[in-house]
């Protein structure tokens, strides 16, 4: 399946193309041991015959004549928290689908998938500090108000307003902040310098602490930013965090630049492996749906 977002967003909001793309391939995500009844009423469901009268709303029969059952919050499979970088760099390439577009069409896809499983979920927006943070819920009012927040991100990339990225900082927020065993989703193209390598693997580490089961998705445009395909001829090359600028031909760096490239995956991948940290290289140019689906399928396989 596959959606022309750039025509489609014309006649519909992020909420019914995610609708779409889930319907169109995503039978399951997980099998969840959570179940229960916390003290926080959420919304009503169906009574499914069979199942306890405990939780039956006795005065809504009274107005309906249906039976519904109360539904809290701790009545979820599974509690999701996505994290998604937002700073100036995931805006590349500008002047085309770039990497928060990727990040937040899997996100959305991500958010009606679990509101299809009765699942909570939350959202945290982060560049150089984490500026929304939302605990995880699985009411459909909260899942809507996440679809208006990442329709907000949907924008070209302004130079005027570049955002550095702390990842470091960002993870290790949500690792105190999120106090419930949760599921914890990450896109980022982890543009932190290499210098940065051991606190970022610090704070991962940080979130397998408090016993979260951590998914890290390593959003790229592989044509550009991996194997440097470019033609043979000079270029200025613009750091879209910093505004710095460098002119060189990329032939003439793109092997020891790949390599290095090859040596921070490597060494990120291994160290998610240690941690027990699904790594995910997820290639903005494949298209959301079909990266989605292929994650899908393997964590199906290994359920």
């Amino acid at each position: 399946m596959t959606i022309n977002h750039k025509k489609a967003r014309e006649f519909g909001s992020l909420e019914i193309l995610s609708k779409q793309a889930v319907e169109g391939f995503i039978t399951g995500l997980h099998k969840s041991p959570y179940h229960g009844f916390s003290v926080e009423f959420a919304e009503h469901r169906a009574y499914n015959k069979g199942e306890s009268t405990r939780h039956i709303d006795w005065k809504l029969f009274g107005k309906t004549e249906k039976l519904y059952v109360k539904k809290y919050d701790e009545e979820t499979n599974l509690r999701c928290q996505i994290l998604i970088d937002t700073s100036s760099s995931m805006y590349f390439p500008a002047n085309s689908y770039n990497k928060i577009e990727f990040s937040i069409d899997m996100a959305a896809a991500l958010i009606y998938l679990l509101r299809t499983q009765r699942d909570a979920v939350g959202l945290s927006l982060f560049d150089e500090q984490t500026f929304l943070h939302t605990p995880s819920k699985s009411s459909l009012t909260h899942h809507r108000f996440l679809f208006s927040e990442l329709e907000k991100k949907w924008h070209n990339y302004d130079k005027t307003n570049r955002k550095k990225t702390d990842i470091v900082k960002a993870i290790h927020q949500v690792a105190e902040q999120t106090h419930k065993r949760s599921l914890i989703v990450i896109f980022s193209d982890i543009m932190d310098s290499k210098d940065n390598r051991e606190d970022l693997f610090s704070a991962l580490q940080h979130l397998k602490h408090r016993n979260h089961e951590v998914i890290l998705f390593h959003t790229v445009d592989n044509s550009k930013e991996v194997e440097l395909e470019y033609d043979n001829s000079p270029y200025t090359f613009v750091d879209m965090e910093t505004g710095e600028e460098i002119k060189l031909n990329p032939y003439q760096v793109k092997e020891a630049y790949k390599n290095q490239f090859m040596d921070q995956q490597k060494a990120l991948k291994l160290k998610c492996g240690q941690y027990h940290i699904d790594y995910t290289i997820a290639d903005i140019n494949a298209g959301f749906n079909d990266v989605l689906l292929q994650y899908l399928i393997k964590r199906k396989k290994m359920s």
